[in-house]
This record gives C-alpha cells, structure tokens and sequence, in this order.
C-alpha cells in the first residue's frame, strides 16, 4: 500500500476567516448552523462537510451564497471524509471557536484563521485524510516594543482589551 501526498491551496473569500475541522456525524451539519448563527448575531458564513459513507455527499448550509459555495468548493478539494469546511464574515473565529468544540461530534479542529491555508492531504487507496495545515507564513523576527505597542492597540480597537 502507498500513500500519496496533495498541497492543496484554499481560496479565502476576501474578508473572511476559515475554520477547517473533522467530524463523525451527519448531524454536523445542523449543530454548526446552529452554533454559528446563535453565537454572533449578523454573521455571515457557508458551511461544507464531507460525507465517509452512505452516500458521501458534500451536505452543506449557509446564509451566504459566496461563502457556501467557497465552502463547497473547498471541501470538494480536500476530499477527505468527515471534515469541514467552515466560512465565516462580520465575526472572529474566536466568536465561535469554543461552541464548535462543544458539539459532541466534532472531533478536532485543524486551523481558524483568515491567513492565506494550504492544507496538506494523504490519499490511499481508500480515500484521503487532512495531516496537517499550513497557516500564513513563517515569522520574519521578532516583535520589538513598538510592535508590542501596535498588538496591544489593536486588541483595544477591535474590542478585545479594555
């Protein structure tokens, strides 16, 4: 037996945070819809799950066209069985990381960013599975005072720190 290694790159609707996940449950679906839309009012998101069995279909929600079709298309890419794809606008991930968590099939979580994603698949003669994710870039230093200064400020501006 082989396994073969995929880069796949994930387009992030301009604007928006992805949260990439695996789950064990068709139910997936709506307990996130549920989730997502109880936690911020005014968010917007598309979401995408992946089927392992039955009849393996992409089952999917959302109250943003764009971003459900992104979500689809994103799932569709991975290919890998029981994972999720999740986009979000007018909200953090932070907003929401926590209630995912919660869901009682919801196994991990693998990124929750808005950062440029490469996710990185191994694929067998049996299907595919997400070993890793590749989020943004690799640090060019480290932070001085004054980027000190400018993290802080930025909490305070987003309403994150008093």
């Amino acid at each position: 037996m082989s396994v073969s290694l995929h880069v796949v790159d994930i387009t992030i609707p301009e604007g928006a945070n992805i949260i990439i996940g695996r789950s064990h449950f068709i139910k997936t679906v709506e307990d996130i819809y549920e989730v997502v839309v109880t936690s911020v009012p005014g968010i917007r998101f598309g979401l995408a799950f992946n089927e392992a069995s039955g009849k393996r279909l992409v089952r999917y929600e959302g109250n943003d066209e764009e971003l459900t079709k992104a979500a689809i298309d994103a799932a569709l890419k991975i290919g890998a069985g029981h994972t999720f794809v999740l986009f979000i606008r007018n909200a953090y991930p932070i907003n929401v990381l926590n209630q995912l968590k919660n869901i009682q099939e919801v196994v991990s979580l693998y990124v929750a960013t808005g950062n440029p994603v490469q996710v990185i698949v191994g694929e067998t003669n049996q299907g595919r599975v997400i070993l890793g994710v590749v989020d943004g870039y690799p640090p060019l230093g480290v932070e001085a005072e004054e980027d000190k200064k400018e993290r802080r400020d930025f909490l305070r501006k987003i309403g994150y720190k008093k």
